[in-house]
């Protein structure tokens, strides 16, 4: 494959890098794995010892060989934090308020309040001035062209801001969640000081930051209304050379929904379940034929709503998988489940999953805001149709039509333009950012 000639080299600040498993990888994985496609080197910038929600040595495949790098030791409070709410010592921490055992209501309350006000922006905050530090040291040596910081967590920001400012060197800043605007923000159990040094900061971010990109247009409005600048839209996407073309008759035999990923509280569809429960009793072909498919990280909420609505028997689950044991999961899937968060900022969430759910090509049904950026995407390229969490009708008619085409063996791969949203086309676009940056320094110099 072709390289560009001018090879710059970025430097990336990110907490979650192989082994990490998670959504967190992938998007800084996927670019770094493009990038030298379009002229530009990374440097990794990561801790030796993250709290990660899993371990996926799978993804270490996509690490462009001799890619430079860097790990340094991270000190978290999680120790503290797993004795204190009863968690053994090797049981990960899952992100996103995700409990998979019950917890008495005063420990779980307290873990939070004190999460949110002494730990800003988040845990990773005793990473921020021995990161600082060092990056200080290694660049005397070692010069980049451009820094790129990820978050969440926002204190990868906080180590580029610092940087940047110490040294010139133009920064990105990656927005893959938003800080103030983030789903479980609400529920950090703020007070007005440790809410205001928290906008403070995010406000410091993105006024410092030379370019800030983020993944959705409705994530864009609700940054441009904390502060007005220009932000570059990137969205996650899929890449090519994980979707295999599977043939069809390896499809599921049964009405397979697959949901693909964690499953928080927030996410949990209570009406489905109830949808689903009455669909099984008044249909006993539909109820021989269905099996709904949970893969990855579980809510205690969620099981429970099944249980509660008899569907038990109908459910399989798998914990996490490694992501080259997911494709394929996707991929045979009869259905795609898609839940969208069901909190304020639900519109604009369009997380990384939607993107390989349209690589595959296997039709979509989203539970989530029918004026949403995933509503939209799905509409966009004939891959789905969605239904409001509170929409009981429109979900049984979207299950109904999708149960009868399964029948009919027309559940077909779905066709769309979606290359736009693959991987290296995607690259292409954060290059052109950082050469952007790159020309705007040298028309200051």
């Amino acid at each position: 494959m072709d390289k560009t000639a001018i090879i710059r080299k970025v430097l990336i600040i990110t907490y979650y890098w192989p082994p990490s498993g998670g959504a967190g990888v992938q998007r800084w994985l996927k670019f770094a794995k493009y990038l030298h496609n379009f002229g530009w080197e990374p440097v990794i910038y990561t801790p030796e010892n993250p709290e990660a929600p899993a371990l996926d040595h799978s993804l270490e495949k996509d690490i462009p060989s001799g890619t430079t790098v860097l790990k340094q030791p991270i000190i978290e409070p999680y120790s503290a934090y797993k004795r204190f709410i009863g968690m053994k010592p090797n049981e990960k921490v899952n992100a996103g308020f995700l409990q998979e055992k019950e917890k008495p209501k005063w420990i779980e309350g307290f873990s939070v309040w004190l999460r949110g006000n002494f730990f800003i922006p988040d845990a990773r905050m005793f990473w921020i001035r021995p990161s600082t530090r060092y990056l200080l040291r290694y660049l005397k040596n070692n010069p980049v062209d451009a820094i790129v910081s990820t978050g969440p967590p926002h204190s990868m920001h906080l180590i580029a801001l610092e940087v940047s400012k110490k040294t010139g060197i133009p920064w990105l800043a990656d927005f893959r969640d938003p800080w103030t605007g983030i789903d479980f923000y609400h529920q950090l159990k703020l007070t007005k000081l440790a809410d205001l040094k928290h906008r403070n900061l995010e406000m410091k971010v993105l006024s410092s930051a030379n370019a800030v990109t983020v993944i959705s247009s409705q994530m864009r409005s609700e940054l441009n209304s904390i502060y007005a600048r220009h932000f570059d839209i990137v969205t996650n996407g899929f890449d090519e050379e994980d979707i295999p073309t599977l043939p069809a008759e390896k499809l599921d035999n049964k009405f397979t929904i697959s949901h693909i990923g964690s499953i928080n509280a927030s996410r949990n569809p209570e009406l489905l379940w109830q949808v689903l429960a009455q669909m099984v009793n008044e249909n006993t072909k539909f109820s021989a034929s269905l099996n709904i498919k949970l893969v990855g990280k579980t809510d205690i909420s969620v099981l429970k709503s099944i249980e509660k609505n008899k569907l038990t028997e109908f459910v399989t689950i798998k914990d996490y998988l490694p992501h080259s044991d997911v494709i394929p999961e996707i991929q045979k899937s009869q259905v795609l489940l898609l839940l969208i968060n069901n909190t304020p900022n639900a519109a604009g969430i369009l997380t990384g999953k939607i993107f390989e759910y349209l690589g595959s090509g296997r039709p979509v049904f989203c539970i989530g805001p029918e004026k949403g950026d995933a509503a939209d995407l799905l509409n966009e390229n004939n891959a789905g149709r969605t239904a409001d969490y509170k929409n009981e009708l429109g979900m049984k008619e979207i299950i109904t039509n999708y149960y009868s085409l399964f029948c009919e063996q027309k559940l077909v791969k779905q066709i769309g333009t979606k290359s736009k949203f693959s991987r290296k086309s995607l690259t292409s676009e954060i290059a052109e950012i950082l050469n952007n940056l790159i020309s705007e320094k040298q028309r200051k110099l």
